[in-house]
């Protein structure tokens, strides 16, 4: 008798430390949901910039990583999506689109003064040594990286992925553009508030 209750004594404490376990899994899954939840009602890019050099449109985009980590693993595991964003929660990814009013191929060599094949280069391996973000620290970071994703034609624009490490998620930023591609000058495009929000 004494032996079947220790063995009822270590099943209850087995069963309320499980379910404790889960307990706490739902509730970070449940918080982690609610952040996301408030994230996405803000709207994933509505921190949208927009300026206008003659018939060109230069329009800069933050995008929080969350949005890429649920786009690549989707939001069954939100545990998992959320521990990668602390590992990345450094990083900064801007969308950053070239657009002409009258939807022309801004790649010709009427915009670019190049020839096409050197400007859809340039897009692909030049474009990141013509951006940096200064943030509110006055910190200057370089861009890492460009993703150029080509239309082949098909739209109306011209996008790139802006790729910047090592500045504070709180920090507030500044996407500086010197245009060397289409010769406009240099453009400012300041994001003012950061991401975090609380949920309620």
């Amino acid at each position: 008798m004494r032996d079947l209750n220790k063995i009822f004594c270590l099943l209850f404490v087995f069963v309320f430390f499980s379910c404790k376990k889960g307990g706490d899994d739902n509730k970070g899954d449940s918080e982690i949901r609610d952040r996301y939840f408030n994230l996405e009602k803000v709207g994933w890019k509505s921190r949208v910039y927009i300026q206008k050099v003659d018939d060109i449109g230069f329009v800069a985009t933050e995008v929080p990583i969350q949005y890429y980590l649920l786009k690549d693993k989707g939001n069954e595991n939100l545990v998992l999506v959320d521990s990668l964003y602390e590992e990345n929660k450094r990083e900064r990814i801007i969308e950053f689109t070239f657009q002409q009013d009258e939807e022309k191929d801004i790649l010709s060599k009427d915009f670019t003064g190049m020839e096409y094949t050197n400007a859809v280069k340039y897009m692909s391996f030049g474009l990141d040594k013509d951006f940096y973000v200064v943030t509110s620290k006055k910190d200057t970071i370089p861009c890492s990286g460009v993703s150029y994703e080509r239309s082949y034609k098909i739209a109306p624009y011209q996008k790139v992925l802006l790729f910047f490490s090592g500045i504070d998620p709180n920090d507030k930023i500044q996407l500086v553009y010197n245009d060397f591609l289409f010769r406009k000058g240099t453009l400012k495009f300041k994001f003012k508030d950061t991401y975090t929000q609380i949920a309620l």
